[in-house]
């Protein structure tokens, strides 16, 4: 094969190909024209080191800039000491950290501890939101039983499959109808002055999760979208709506 004349390098320029591309990209001058190729270079190594694995987590965890964004969680085991104290152990595999897909709640508590105030939600409130996460993802994805007709028997392993799905189907459904058919921002009861668009929508109780909870917004991100303006008491009326319908997911009634 004739070599490509872009590709000759000296030899003392080090790493691969792509990493000369993104360096070229890099050190271009503002404003200057950069190749289409070199850029692209440059996207592909800004997306690599955004899914880069810190190392704590050890050398097992492959990046995936599909993943998105993650958090790192530490294995923690209470251990009892003496005999009225107990003691937490990090027991990850290694001492190595495990991942965590990154969701809405970890970027509204990021946010209350860079302002100095108190987590807005409870620690119930988002397990059982992530808990609707998770339900509604693995039911959405578990419809079909991929087995082989060939190799099927006549084993309870359908029945067990079946069986489960109709548990977690339920388990869904009861969180569904005790979120309720609430609205957590009226129209009505608020001025079109106040509003601050005349284009603003209802949203109810059952939009709202579903947007943060299996959408991953933020309480901004839903008022702009409903075409709210982004103010105080707009986020505090929807936070506060958003701990009730939390609430009552998890089985208080207020």
């Amino acid at each position: 094969m004739k070599p490509n004349h872009n590709m000759k390098c000296n030899a003392d320029q080090t790493g691969t190909y792509l990493d000369r591309l993104a360096a070229e990209a890099e050190n271009a001058a503002q404003g200057a024209g950069v190749r289409p190729m070199a850029a692209e270079a440059l996207r592909l190594r800004q997306a690599q080191a955004a899914a880069a694995i810190p190392a704590d987590c050890g050398p097992d965890i492959a990046p995936s800039p599909a993943r998105g964004g993650f958090v790192l969680v530490r294995n923690v085991e209470l251990l009892p000491v003496g005999t009225d104290k107990v003691e937490a152990v990090h027991r990850g595999y290694g001492g190595r950290e495990a991942i965590r897909r990154a969701d809405a709640f970890d970027a509204m508590l990021a946010a209350a501890a860079r302002r100095k105030q108190p987590a807005p939600l409870t620690p119930g409130q988002i397990a059982i939101g992530r808990r609707y996460h998770d339900l509604v993802e693995l039911l959405s994805a578990d419809g079909t039983k991929l087995s082989s007709l060939q190799a099927s028997k006549g084993g309870p392993d359908g029945r067990d499959w079946m069986d489960r799905r109709l548990g977690l189907s339920a388990e869904l459904d009861g969180m569904r109808k005790r979120i309720g058919s609430g609205v957590a921002m009226s129209v009505r009861r608020v001025r079109p002055s106040a509003r601050g668009a005349t284009s603003a929508r209802i949203i109810s109780d059952r939009t709202l999760l579903d947007a943060v909870c299996l959408k991953g917004r933020g309480l901004a991100d839903v008022l702009v979208f409903h075409g709210w303006s982004v103010k105080g008491a707009h986020r505090d009326a929807l936070s506060q709506a958003l701990s009730a319908a939390l609430n009552r997911m998890i089985g208080y009634r207020g």
